[in-house]
């Protein structure tokens, strides 16, 4: 079933069960029958009913998922109050019977209609719901279709963008993408904070659509995107116990674009070579590895390290004067060098031909996070020729992102139980990897990411926050607030003319206010 067919379905229920539900509604405040069954219409005259005909904005919200969800409860309440009923324990169960109640109201009660019935909120409590429901309208709004904030979880971008970076990020960029979860509570992603609780019901789910955007991935672009194996019990076997998830409420990542739809991508010691040639990466990306330490005796003091070299992630003791340091810049190691406490620093790495536990997870491939490849990217319209060699590349995209009923069974390869020997792409496919390259769990783990997982870019840091930093000031990262994440150099903090900004705000704010009262 496609977007359309699903929308359409949708539509017309709702229209058949607004028209039984409240035509004898619309003949009591003075409109005709018919008027409540004819789409889009029905609902301008509503808006006309509850009185509030300026106010015909509602009427697009209604067909915007999640954002439907807050407004018709609204339309519910507002409806039965033009007919008189405004007890509480009435708002309670239009609200609970999921507007059902409207049904009783309509044929067991004999209402009268309230015209030019006040819109002002009774008491300063129903001024203030009203208020947090416009808010909460607005938010979603946002929140679902324009720009998201996301907190950045872990070390793999460091030196671009640091843990604790609470970011903005786009959803217009690539396209926003419509909630394929349509029962979910606004602005929560998979869980009901501090609870644990799921924030959402699988049923009904409606199929992937996607806005137009203004840009598409470029190599080397940071993107936030759903982790397309977190469908799986076992994340590092691909062919473990498979648990439903929908797709926009898998967990958010965030990594680089390495890899393009139809690249031939490599990985030689840790660094990245597209269709041969090594790439480039962007001037505030810092790469990263892991290496060996050996001391000359006297232990480290880690806090003492972490603050002067700068080095991402922890320090782990091997024993014999032997450390692992995580998360160090060629130029990091090279300054551990000279210090008198350190006897030799060497870059960790595997050697080409020993396999470790990357995609694919299969002993066809000899690979691991610092030698792997090479591996072809899948692009739209691709026809790749699928043979028992390549099948353990392609076949979680031909399975889980395609949708496809793949089998592999007596040496042949089937879809719904026919022979293929080859398959043609139905959408692009990325490469995304972390800078961190020795502590970065990204695609050499599991594999290509799908354009429908795509979340988002993200384009501004507004908070930062150093957990490792002792008080609260120290905490806050203040040359990192309200800077880009994109751009060369340096990033710049425009905290400072943003702060310039709310101070005039509050001061035209002051005199508007004063003027207005000087009228009265």
């Amino acid at each position: 079933m496609t977007f359309t067919q699903a929308f359409l379905i949708f539509f017309f229920l709702v229209q058949i069960i607004h028209f039984l539900g409240t035509w004898k509604l619309y003949v009591k405040a003075g409109r005709k029958a018919w008027e409540a069954l004819v789409p889009i219409y029905n609902a301008f005259v509503l808006m006309k009913i509850i009185n509030r005909p300026k106010e015909w904005y509602w009427v697009i919200l209604l067909f915007i998922p999640i954002v439907q969800l807050i407004v018709f409860p609204v339309l519910w309440v507002e409806t039965i109050r033009s007919f008189g009923r405004t007890e509480r324990y009435e708002t309670i169960l239009v609200v609970v019977t999921l507007g059902f109640y409207i049904y009783y109201v309509n044929y067991m009660l004999d209402v009268e209609y309230v015209h030019e019935r006040s819109l002002k909120p009774r008491t300063t409590a129903g001024e203030w719901i009203a208020s947090i429901l416009f808010a909460v309208v607005a938010a979603t709004l946002v929140h679902t279709y324009v720009m998201q904030p996301f907190v950045i979880p872990t070390s793999s971008l460091e030196k671009t963008l640091l843990v604790g970076d609470f970011l903005f990020v786009s959803k217009i960029h690539y396209g926003a993408r419509t909630p394929m979860t349509t029962v979910a509570l606004p602005m929560v992603h998979d869980a009901i904070p501090f609870t644990g609780m799921k924030s959402y019901m699988k049923e009904p789910q409606l199929p992937y659509y996607r806005f137009p955007g203004f840009e598409i991935i470029e190599r080397n672009d940071i993107v936030v995107f759903n982790w397309p194996v977190d469908t799986l019990t076992v994340i590092d076997n691909p062919n473990s116990k498979t648990m439903y998830k929908p797709l926009d409420k898998r967990s958010n990542y965030v990594k680089r674009c390495v890899g393009l739809p139809g690249d031939k991508l490599e990985v030689r010691d840790g660094y990245v070579y597209i269709d041969g040639k090594k790439n480039v990466l962007p001037e505030r990306a810092k790469l990263q590895f892991s290496y060996y330490v050996q001391s000359k005796g006297r232990s480290f003091s880690k806090q003492y390290l972490h603050d002067r070299y700068d080095i991402t992630d922890d320090i782990y003791s091997q024993g014999n004067n032997t450390y692992i340091f995580f998360g160090m810049t060629e130029k990091t190691a090279e300054d551990l060098k000279n210090h008198p406490n350190v006897a030799a620093v060497e870059k960790m790495k595997l050697e080409k031909g020993v396999r470790t536990d990357v995609f694919p997870q299969s002993e066809n491939y000899q690979w691991n996070n610092y030698q792997y490849g090479p591996i072809e990217i899948p692009y739209a319209g691709q026809t790749v020729q699928l043979t028992m060699d390549n099948i353990p590349v392609y076949k979680r995209a031909i399975s889980e992102y395609e949708g496809k009923n793949l089998t592999v069974e007596d040496n042949q390869i089937k879809i719904d139980g026919k022979v293929i020997t080859s398959y043609t792409f139905e959408q692009d496919y990325y490469w995304m990897m972390g800078d961190n390259r020795g502590n970065s769990q990204d695609s050499r783990s599991w594999g290509f990411v799908p354009f429908d997982h795509v979340l988002g870019k993200p384009v501004f840091v507004w908070m930062s926050w150093d957990t490792k930093a002792k008080g609260i000031f120290n905490k806050i990262r203040w040359n990192r607030l309200f800077t880009t994440v994109s751009g060369d150099g340096e990033p710049t903090s425009y905290f400072r003319y943003f702060l310039i900004l709310l101070a005039g705000w509050f001061v035209f704010n002051y005199f508007r206010k004063k003027k207005k009262v000087a009228k009265s």
